[in-house]
């Protein structure tokens, strides 16, 4: 008797390719469809949240799981009968092993992690033992020494990291086009890198080590794709208490440096000591110092970070340590930092209003999120998905009905091709709006962003060349940073930049 047969081999060699895949990139459906061949289900070409079923995305791999499962049954039973089996092949055999034992506990794995089970105490990870107890029947075979040795405890702990994730950004980062599904993807390779196997092997407990820094327009969901991160941290197991260690210690803790000034953000981040300046009654801890080794400290708007704080950020990360306001004392960060900022950073460098040594030790993982306008000129039909998706939250059991009435206001009242300048946020409490008045109205600043004005304005021959220069420069101004960067990309002499400067424009720019 062989152990496999040509079929089955090219079936396991695909399964243990799905199952080490980005589940957000088309990759996955070629490797769905070499295991499924002639049974594979034609759907959707990126996975993502489905708002009127959210399981159809989700027939292929259990159709996948109806092959394996017997299939897995059928080559322990080899093993424990002596069928000699090449060391590929073994390979094979555990990776087909644990897609089994990860697919027959996910809805276990779901009900204690997301489901109604979720604050149901320790007592909701009582099915560790049938886990173990399937991981005993496939892998203590009398006889088999397995290649890779893999640790039951460190595997249902993956197996919990990965259902969390895949929640996590499957049901938050909405948008069948293909620009959120990159952004998926994205978050995915920040929480696991793109080789998954290495991640399971060496680097699951040193994610936390990287920084991440986010970019992308306001009102993209920066905040959210850093919670994503912060919330998908791998967590060791306890096995004599039948839960997570430190599973509490996964917190959030998110700081916007715009809405505050230096000295609160650096009392906030760092702490201080009592008597270190007005004010200052007692001693206080920062959030690098409360914040646990699986937890994230989130700084959102990065680039209005004091350039002061800079220096004592860079530290941070080079060194893991910091000093409280007024101490000379050492404390540890020990947790993971992720950073968002709308600027474009790279003109700030070239200001000298952003450290270029900080931005490249916070660019080793980045990210960048994508405009409402980029992900419907991909897929128009999201709108509709945001729309419904944005209309439970707010209605509940009355989302069904304020969605239609959000979706006929906007296709009577605002123009085809609106830009949405103010993104998801817009979007938002455009919902909100006509839910509370039956009407939204976009505010001038809102209107549209100001290159589609300047395009809209164009078409119509609205604009003389000197109204023309004037917006080109406020925009380039205000991504640029400095009158000279402008100068230089425009030709032009940098007083007559100055001079172009529209403060009106420019303030409307930098609320967006």
């Amino acid at each position: 008797m062989i152990f496999l047969s040509s079929g089955e081999r090219d079936f396991l060699r695909a399964v243990s390719q799905l199952a080490y895949c980005n589940p957000f990139l088309p990759e996955r459906t070629q490797w769905e469809r070499a295991a499924l061949g002639r049974d594979f289900h034609e759907g959707e070409p990126v996975w993502s949240l489905p708002v009127d079923d959210p399981e159809r995305s989700r027939v292929n791999v259990w159709r996948i799981f109806e092959r394996l499962d017997p299939l897995a049954e059928q080559l322990r039973d080899r093993l424990a009968a002596r069928t000699p089996a090449r060391e590929r092949d073994l390979v094979l055999y555990e990776d087909a092993i644990l897609q089994v034992l990860y697919q027959r506990h996910y809805p276990q794995f779901f009900e204690a992690g997301i489901g109604p089970a979720a604050s149901g105490g320790a007592g909701r990870w009582r099915f560790h033992r049938q886990f173990l107890a399937g991981w005993r029947h496939f892998f203590d075979i009398d006889g088999v020494a397995f290649p890779t040795r893999h640790d039951a405890l460190h595997t249902f702990a993956c197996f919990r990291q990965i259902q969390r994730a895949f929640e996590q950004i499957y049901r938050d980062i909405i948008g069948g086009s293909m620009p959120a599904a990159r952004l998926r993807a994205a978050v995915w390779q920040s929480v696991f890198t793109h080789d998954m196997r290495r991640y399971r092997r060496t680097l699951y407990g040193r994610m936390g080590e990287f920084a991440t820094l986010i970019t992308g327009p306001s009102g993209t969901g920066k905040e959210l794709v850093a919670r994503a991160i912060a919330q998908s941290r791998y967590v060791p197991f306890d096995d004599t208490k039948l839960a997570f260690a430190d599973d509490d210690s996964v917190s959030f803790f998110p700081i916007n440096v715009s809405a505050l000034s230096p000295a609160l953000i650096e009392s906030e981040l760092f702490g201080h000591r009592r008597g270190s300046f007005t004010g200052a009654v007692s001693d206080r801890k920062g959030w690098l110092e409360t914040c646990p080794p699986l937890g994230a400290v989130f700084l959102d708007e990065l680039g209005d970070l004091d350039p002061a704080i800079q220096v004592k950020l860079l530290r941070v990360i080079e060194t893991r340590t910091f000093h409280p306001v007024g101490s000379t004392a050492i404390r540890q960060f020990a947790g993971k930092l992720i950073a968002a900022t709308h600027r474009d950073l790279g003109a700030a460098i070239r200001a000298g209003e952003f450290r270029e040594d900080l931005y490249y030790r916070l660019c080793s993982d980045q990210i960048a999120t994508p405009s409402l306008a980029e992900q419907l000129a991909d897929s128009p039909g999201v709108l509709r998905e945001l729309v419904v998706y944005m209309a439970r939250r707010v209605a509940g059991a009355e989302g069904e009905e304020l969605a239609r009435e959000v979706t006929d206001w906007i296709e009577r009242r605002l123009e085809p091709g609106y830009p949405w300048p103010g993104n998801y946020r817009e979007l938002e409490q455009c919902v909100k709006n006509v839910l509370i008045r039956r009407d939204y109205r976009p505010s001038r600043a809102a209107a549209s962003d100001p290159a589609a004005e300047i395009a809209q304005d164009l078409r119509t021959a609205r604009l003389s060349a000197e109204e023309l220069l004037s917006r080109y420069c406020t925009i380039a101004y205000h991504q640029l940073g400095t009158y000279q960067a402008v100068a230089s990309r425009l030709g032009l002499d940098r007083r007559t930049v100055k001079t172009k400067i529209d403060p009106g424009l420019l303030g409307r720019l930098r609320k967006n």
